[in-house]
């Protein structure tokens, strides 16, 4: 059934249709039940040491807290450095660098449309699938959630809330998302946004059928925009402002999860339903230093914050509930365990067949939280890149249970010093070349697969394209969001990977602005005052564009360019094939200034 959310404005028609329509519910909490619900909750830039349970003595997280000591907890659980490397591990059971996820921007965060996704393995196994929140790995077709085995979507754009693929001027309250590609106005924080969309497809689900259900918070990811009430719970702490309203994002999501906590057990779902509470990366402020170089905060005895390759960029908290399941409960393993883990482990737990499209980086470890398997013999990688191309040595960590080997030369016994202060590696030269060892294999196997993703224009299923600079290739500093779009300060000089699907009259609209703002090339954006909570948005910077240029390989296509115009039009025929294509403006001294916006259309 087509799922029609409650909090959106225009669909509160709807409302009466589901309360004199509902189907009677069926009761999925029989133990015996074959093939369980899953429920995967991945906040953003929440940290292991930014929950009241691992000892964080500032932070209010009571549901969270509760659930964690009646759950399974992995208390050596890893996932990639950023957002975007995480998420691509999540959905397909492979490294960042094998798909072209590992990066946060740059053309570098699009998942590789060749990837097998674990939402579509749940969807050909009879599972309704559903994300609600960040994706994180591509805007355009055929990357988006709804491509990829989601059959309902809500998402902002980009890798945050404001970012320059996202809808304009949305600020965490009151914004303006995307239902599998259609933007929609929607009430209220965004957080709760998300989990009431949570709630609502649940209420609406057919219960026939098993779900499978991606919540994606962009909290507590910057800017750190927060309701009142929750920024003023910190308000005594001794915390910088940020920090204050970072950890007033926590105790909404917190709430949150205790609302959605609730719904499942009023409803009978919780006891067959995996329920899994984990995050992104490690923390982005739970621990800050200030002007006066004093640390505040609490990252659990942990080096390293998000970005980090030490521990404190990686380890994250990782809960699992599933109370009629064949898992371990109210207790700990500290077994290795990664987020490219998931997609065989799920499988295995959902009874589902799975033979990965795709060699594998992770693997099932459903025995460890069973506890048939005690350990299990295995080394990991994650690694930072953040630039155009993945290179050997590039701020690795190799793990195991007992090791982490970081930067191919220091070694940390991670059993005695949690922390990584004291290097072991003179001591054991041994174990530094065994990982090392291990490292140069599994890179070999990775250089193979590593490739940019090519964006289709002329594609009968998209037509038109939208492309934002937050997907050029470039080395040069790049306006990911909406705050540089409206300074107009970054020029950078790069390139989208595309691919032309046929020959035909082509269209290219250059924009300043996205469409939806309805302003001119040159305009100046209006100032949106912030509030102690809420930052603002600055005003904008006049360019004066006077040509614009589009280039696709050899062919140069030209425009003058009306500046009172929201954007100016430049056509030509392309030929069918793969290309680089740039997109640009000049000023009347020649400068170049990239179109921040092009809308590709075949004619």
């Amino acid at each position: 059934m087509k799922y029609l959310g409650l909090t959106a404005r225009f669909l509160v028609f709807s409302f009466l249709t589901i309360a004199t329509g509902c189907k009677d519910k069926v009761s999925v909490s029989d133990p015996l039940s074959k093939n369980p619900n899953v429920i995967l909750i991945v906040t953003d830039d929440q940290g292991y040491g930014d929950l009241g349970y691992h000892g964080n003595p500032y932070t209010k997280t009571p549901h969270l807290d509760r659930f964690a000591s009646e759950s399974l907890e992995l208390t050596n659980f890893h996932v990639g450095t950023t957002c975007a490397p995480t998420r691509a591990g999540v959905m397909t059971g492979r490294n960042a660098n094998r798909n072209n996820a590992w990066h946060t921007i740059a053309g570098c965060s699009i998942l590789l449309e060749t990837e097998e996704t674990i939402a579509e393995v749940f969807t050909d196994n009879g599972y309704d699938t559903a994300m609600f929140g960040k994706w994180h790995l591509g805007d355009n077709y055929p990357f988006r959630p709804q491509d990829r085995g989601f059959a309902h979507a809500i998402y902002h754009g980009g890798g945050g809330v404001g970012q320059t693929p996202d809808y304009w001027n949305n600020d965490y309250f009151d914004d303006t998302y995307f239902r599998n590609g259609v933007p929609q106005k929607f009430e209220g924080y965004c957080t709760d946004v998300w989990f009431n969309e949570a709630m609502d497809f649940l209420r609406e689900h057919d219960a026939k059928s098993p779900f499978f259900l991606y919540l994606a918070p962009n909290a507590a990811h910057g800017p750190f925009n927060v309701p009142e009430k929750y920024a003023k719970m910190y308000e005594e702490a001794n915390l910088t402002e940020k920090q204050k309203r970072f950890y007033g994002m926590v105790s909404n999501i917190d709430d949150n999860f205790g609302k959605l906590v609730t719904y499942l057990k009023e409803e009978k779902l919780f006891d067959n339903t995996i329920l899994i509470f984990t995050t992104d990366n490690g923390t982005a402020l739970g621990i800050s230093r200030t002007s006066d170089d004093k640390i505040l905060g609490f990252n659990a005895g942990l080096r390293g914050i998000k970005g980090s390759n030490y521990d404190g960029g990686h380890k994250v908290p990782f809960f699992m509930g599933w109370p009629n399941g064949n898992i371990l409960k109210g207790t700990t393993s500290n077994e290795l365990v990664s987020h490219v883990d998931l997609l065989p482990t799920l499988t295995d737990l959902a009874n589902i067949p799975y033979t990965p499209k795709n060699p594998l980086d992770g693997t099932s470890m459903a025995k460890i939280l069973s506890g048939e398997e005690q350990s299990k013999d295995r080394m990991l990688v994650v690694d930072t890149q953040r630039n155009q191309w993945p290179l050997k040595g590039r701020y690795p960590c190799v793990m195991s249970t007992e090791w982490r080997l970081v930067n191919g030369v220091e070694l940390y016994n991670i059993l005695d010093d949690p922390g990584q202060q004291t290097d072991v590696a003179e001591q054991y030269p041994n174990v530094v070349s065994k990982m090392q060892a291990f490292y140069d294999v599994w890179w070999s196997t990775v250089e193979p697969d590593i490739k940019y993703a090519e964006i289709p224009l002329g594609n009968s299923d998209a037509n038109p394209v939208l492309m934002t600079i937050h997907d050029m290739h470039t080395t040069d500093g790049l306006p990911w969001n909406q705050v540089q779009i409206r300074k107009g300060e970054l020029s950078p000089n790069g390139f989208y990977n595309v691919k032309v699907v046929d020959d035909g009259d082509y269209q290219f609209q250059l924009y300043r602005y996205p469409s939806e703002s309805d302003l001119s090339l040159n305009a100046a954006a209006k100032e949106i005052p912030g509030t102690p909570y809420r930052d603002g948005l600055p005003e904008g910077k006049k360019i004066y564009p006077s040509k614009a240029i589009v280039e696709l390989g050899d062919l140069v296509l030209t425009a003058d360019v009306d500046e009172d115009s929201p954007f100016v039009i430049v056509k030509g025929k392309l030929k069918k094939g793969s290309y680089k294509l740039k997109s640009n403006f000049t000023d009347a001294q020649g400068v170049m200034i990239p179109s921040y916006y092009t809308q590709i259309e075949k004619l």
